[in-house]
């Protein structure tokens, strides 16, 4: 299993085989709403430097590692719109996922709907303009 290292705590673990690694305006921010939205667990993250960036959060959502970073423009990553993916959780209970992703702040872009695939799924936004879908698998 691979790690990543927290300065206070040491290594922590990756879980997944593939992760995300989003470059945010409000990394921290983002975690929390993550937390609030998601059910994540916070793993690891730098503390943040003098402007209130960070360089590194590392979540746990639903089972898998998150990684988190503000940009950084005046080392190459500037902030860019997030487009051109989605963020998908495989969930049990998309009702109770949705409803807290929403008491959390996310906005609806579709409800959970059952799809021509046999699934039930949804879509939203989170504040940080990342689209989350959430799919719960038909049985």
């Amino acid at each position: 299993m691979s790690t990543t290292t927290d300065a206070q705590h040491g290594p922590v673990p990756v879980k997944g085989g593939l992760v995300a690694y989003l470059a945010l305006d409000g990394a921290l921010k983002a975690a929390d709403f993550y937390v609030r939205a998601f059910g994540a667990e916070l793993a690891s993250a730098i503390p943040p430097d003098e402007q209130g960036r960070t360089m590194h959060v590392h979540l746990y959502v639903n089972g898998s590692s998150l990684m988190l970073s503000d940009a950084y423009p005046e080392h190459g990553h500037p902030l860019r719109a997030p487009q051109g993916y989605t963020m998908t959780l495989m969930v049990e209970d998309i009702e109770a996922w949705w409803a807290r992703a929403l008491e959390a702040g996310a906005t609806p872009l579709m409800p959970p709907t059952d799809m021509f695939w046999g699934d039930r799924y949804a879509q939203l936004r989170d504040p940080f303009g990342v689209i989350w879908a959430m799919n719960c698998q038909a049985r």
